[in-house]
């Protein structure tokens, strides 16, 4: 059975794939580079209640597989990993100062993909069977079919 997250008023399992890219493709993250950029991004992830179920570092982009709270956007906390590791790197390495003199080590954007053992037709056949009404894409339990009959209940 997979491991659910609890919050004060949720249960939630919000699993995401999440890529970004050195700038240039450059082959920097190895050895003690690497190693920041592991513990940033651990330390970031903590920080926001956010879980690191799978990570790999090459040596020129970073894979993560994360369980998300619902309060987490996607996109502010890709912005925080990958701000806060930049700054890091810049402030803390010397021969990444000097490749990426324009303050800037990761590609812009970053990949993500939502990831769960239920597919968008197992969810979109379990809506579809709550009520019985002809709109498919958006039905309201208790309305009226557009043909003036009622739904069954």
């Amino acid at each position: 059975m997979e491991e659910h997250r609890h919050g004060s008023h949720t249960v939630f399992a919000i699993h995401i794939h999440v890529v970004w890219i050195t700038k240039y493709r450059h082959k920097v993250l190895r050895g003690v580079v690497a190693e920041r950029v592991r513990d940033v991004v651990r330390e970031e992830c903590r920080r926001q209640r956010v879980d690191i179920l799978q990570g790999h570092l090459s040596a020129d982009h970073v894979h993560v597989m994360l369980s998300i709270p619902p309060q987490v956007t996607i996109s502010r906390l890709v912005q925080q990993l990958k701000g806060k590791s930049s700054y890091i790197l810049l402030r803390e390495f010397s021969e990444i100062r000097k490749r990426y003199w324009g303050r800037h080590v990761w590609a812009r954007g970053y990949f993500c993909r939502s990831s769960g053992q239920v597919t968008d037709e197992v969810i979109k056949a379990y809506i579809a069977n709550q009520c019985h009404d002809h709109d498919a894409t958006f039905s309201i339990e208790g309305e009226a079919s557009p043909n003036g009959e009622s739904p069954s209940t």
